[in-house]
């Protein structure tokens, strides 16, 4: 018989009791969508927990970023952003028919290479949109001077950061808007969700109009879109929200383990000092691309099915129609793999894809 497969994650669901409560809740109201109690309730103890002024909760994160670019009434011109993390975050900046600019990463942390930014500023650059890639944080410092001095907007893409603390400030009180993706993949899910950030009124005002078509009762104001979550979304996010310290906590344990396991077999991201983690992913780096390539054929062959988190470099895609240079991210984006990772995944499970891996080394 075939061992079990072992994926690069699992999504955590909590008790089924706790979720049919609010389903029987939804019931009883027979209010499905369109800002109901529940998603009020959620809204207000999620704003709680990231100790943020302003939360709106949307119904996935991609819309999530395109909103936050309109809400900074950016709709042209040119965004700097990292070629190193989802498709998702550039394909915002072009639906919104601006121009992506990337700039190479740190290759230490992964993320945005603060100390590149300027260079890369013309009269036509309108914001910088960041990414803490593995919910390693940017250098938020820097990033802000830079920002201040040109006179720009920040949006961090904080996707894979929930629960991240950077020098005792939770990571959605950076920037202008910060994102939250709560896609079943993340540590924190809400089936399909996303949220904005922000601890500007103005800011958040306009994104309460365009997330539900831009208008208030019969009064229209502005184009919008339809970012409404529904209340289904908001239940399991109460659900989750209740857990997440304790997913916190052992996934970490499981890190940890990792860590012990792997010695200094492989390069790892390198996380800030002061930085209150998640322990939302376990990315290794391969000296080369034919080594990751026979260890996730080898990885594969014993039921063990890993991910290339961030494979290709975006900077390299083909539709895009000016071509940038990042050699760092071009040359990570091939050696880098995310190995399974997730609250649940048995020890020996663990112990099994290390072995695999160490033959390849």
């Amino acid at each position: 018989m075939n061992s079990k497969k072992i994926f690069v994650t699992k999504t955590f669901l909590p008790p089924l009791k706790k979720y049919q409560r609010y389903l029987e809740k939804i019931w009883k109201t027979n209010k499905l969508t369109n800002q109901g109690p529940i998603l009020k309730k959620f809204e207000e103890k999620l704003r709680n927990y990231l100790k943020v002024k302003y939360l709106h909760f949307l119904t996935n994160g991609t819309l999530a970023l395109q909103i936050a670019l309109r809400a900074l009434n950016i709709n042209e011109g040119e965004i700097i952003t990292t070629p190193f993390t989802y498709v998702a975050t550039v394909s915002s900046i072009l639906w919104e028919r601006c121009t992506p600019v990337f700039v190479d990463i740190n290759p230490e942390t992964l993320c945005i290479d603060a100390d590149k930014i300027e260079k890369a500023i013309t009269k036509k650059t309108k914001a910088i949109l960041p990414v803490h890639v593995f919910g390693i944080p940017c250098d938020v410092k820097k990033i802000a001077e830079i920002a201040k001095n040109y006179h720009l907007k920040i949006i961090y893409d904080a996707a894979h950061a929930f629960g991240v603390e950077y020098k005792e400030k939770n990571i959605f009180n950076f920037g202008d808007i910060s994102m939250g993706s709560f896609h079943a993949t993340k540590i924190f899910h809400t089936i399909e969700g996303g949220c904005l950030t922000t601890n500007n009124k103005e800011i958040s005002d306009k994104i309460e109009l365009i997330k539900r078509f831009g208008h208030n009762q019969n009064n229209h104001y502005m184009l919008g879109i339809n970012a409404k979550a529904s209340e289904f979304q908001a239940a399991m996010g109460l659900c989750n929200l209740e857990y997440i310290e304790k997913l916190i906590e052992k996934r970490k344990k499981l890190y940890e383990m990792y860590n012990q396991l792997l010695g200094d077999s492989f390069q790892k991201p390198k996380i800030p000092k002061s930085t209150k983690y998640n322990f939302s992913y376990y990315p290794i780096i391969f000296k080369n691309e034919n080594q990751l390539l026979k260890a996730v054929k080898i990885l594969n062959k014993n039921n063990i099915y890993p991910r290339r988190y961030f494979y290709p470099s975006l900077n390299t895609l083909p539709y895009l129609k000016n071509s940038q240079k990042c050699s760092v991210s071009e040359d990570i984006s091939k050696r880098i793999l995310c190995l399974p990772f997730y609250e649940g995944i048995w020890k020996k499970d663990l112990i099994k894809i290390v072995k695999v891996l160490m033959k390849q080394i």
